[in-house]
């Protein structure tokens, strides 16, 4: 099995891989366009930005919210950092969470109650300002530092993960759980998910199980790692930093960080019964796969693995197998345009109820017993599947990405 410094190694080239192309033209902070006073004090409240000698950090501040992400919190990410890109007096950007969360992904109650009131719009304009931010993030120009100290999941990976480095601290829980809420992992979870080895992709996708900080560099979803008491030094240095050279970021980091080991209840000791599961056709093979593990091995990771399996939204489940299985294939720009053509079928009225559903029980009235619709695994039909994945039709547009300007990676 390879090091963790060999698996942070290849992390930072992965992240690596995101990134090409030359800095284009100049445009200053002061070219954003300006806001009405009550609509910017919104947006300045749930994003605040931090200067440093020669960086920018942008501060998700929704703490009560667990920084949970917003249409106006996507659309202010994607103004400054189109114009932090083009500052010559920039060298990097940074991210991080206020509270106890990094980010807990998207403000998905929010998104029900738009379902609810039948105001659609608004939910493509959520994904679309979202998704788009992701690209620019995936393919930016500059080093990019997020600090994942505390809650990471669903949408906080998506505005991290395809950046150039992530720190992931003790206080660092991971997951994508959509399928427990009638969802996808979506936000550019199927590309990052399927580029983990083997099948450990499918496993989080469809289990949402919660993996920490040391996880998260053994797999190669983090870069780094800091302990949480130790991030005041880490910000210092990176304060004082006068660059935009990744090695030089990279070496500080490391220089400032904390070296971990997998202990025994690690995932890294679980990856060939993952493998040998996960990598199977079907969901339904998938299932009795795990059920025959769990006999067999009576250890409690698998059996809570099983539970997870059968907690969660069967046409979910189905759907999301198969986009990780397509993200394998496909590059970032394509895993999001399938993803929001994916992300407004599901919120149609044909299969909107398992994410109204999801989110009632898991967040709204907090039952824990959601009435999924088909209810178990053998109703899901492939005709139900193949229409999750269905082209939007003639008069809904698809996401439009400035791949011409900002070049796709594999």
């Amino acid at each position: 099995m390879p090091s963790l410094a060999a698996a942070a190694a290849a992390a930072r080239r992965a992240g690596g891989a995101l990134r090409h192309g030359v800095l284009g033209g100049i445009r200053s902070l002061s070219s954003l366009h300006p806001l009405s006073s009550s609509a910017a004090a919104a947006e300045n409240e749930e994003v605040l930005v931090e200067g440093k000698a020669m960086a920018r950090a942008a501060v998700l501040n929704r703490p009560g919210h667990l920084n949970a992400l917003t249409t106006t919190m996507g659309a202010r990410l994607n103004r400054f950092y189109e114009s932090w890109e083009d500052n010559p007096d920039i060298g990097f950007v940074m991210m991080k969470g206020s509270g106890r969360a990094f980010c807990a992904g998207g403000d998905v109650v929010n998104l029900r109650q738009l379902i609810s009131e039948g105001k659609m719009d608004e939910c493509k304009d959520f994904f679309r300002t979202l998704y788009s931010f992701i690209y620019v993030l995936g393919t930016y120009l500059k080093p990019h530092v997020s600090i994942l100290d505390g809650v990471t999941m669903g949408g906080g990976g998506g505005i991290s993960i395809p950046g150039t480095f992530r720190i992931a601290t003790d206080r660092t829980v991971f997951a994508t759980p959509e399928v427990h809420i009638g969802f996808h992992p979506d936000a550019a979870a199927s590309f990052y998910l399927s580029h983990l080895t083997g099948h450990v992709g499918e496993y989080l996708a469809l289990t949402g199980e919660k993996i920490n900080g040391v996880d998260m560099i053994a797999l190669g979803l983090a870069t780094h790692y800091s302990t949480s008491g130790h991030l005041d030094l880490v910000d210092e240095r990176l304060a004082t930093l006068v660059t935009d050279d990744p090695s030089v970021i990279d070496s500080s980091l490391a220089q400032y960080g904390d070296l971990v080991y997998p202990d025994k209840n690690s995932i890294v000791h679980r990856l060939e019964v993952i493998d040998k599961c996960f990598s199977l056709d079907t969901v339904e093979e998938i299932v009795d796969a795990m059920e025959s593990e769990a006999a067999r091995l009576n250890e409690d990771w698998c059996s809570l693995a099983l539970k997870r399996l059968k907690e969660a939204s069967p046409l979910a489940l189905k759907v999301s197998l198969r986009s990780i299985r397509e993200g394998r294939y496909q590059t970032l720009d394509e895993c999001l345009v399938r993803e929001y053509r994916m992300s407004i079928n599901g919120f149609s009225e044909q299969f909107s109820h398992d994410f109204r559903e999801g989110v009632r029980a898991r967040l709204v009235d907090k039952d824990l017993e959601p009435k999924w619709d088909p209810p178990a695994l053998e109703y899901v039909s492939a005709d139900m599947v193949d229409s999750y994945f269905a082209p939007l039709g003639e008069f809904e547009p698809e996401l439009k990405l400035p791949t011409e300007s900002r070049e796709a990676f594999v």
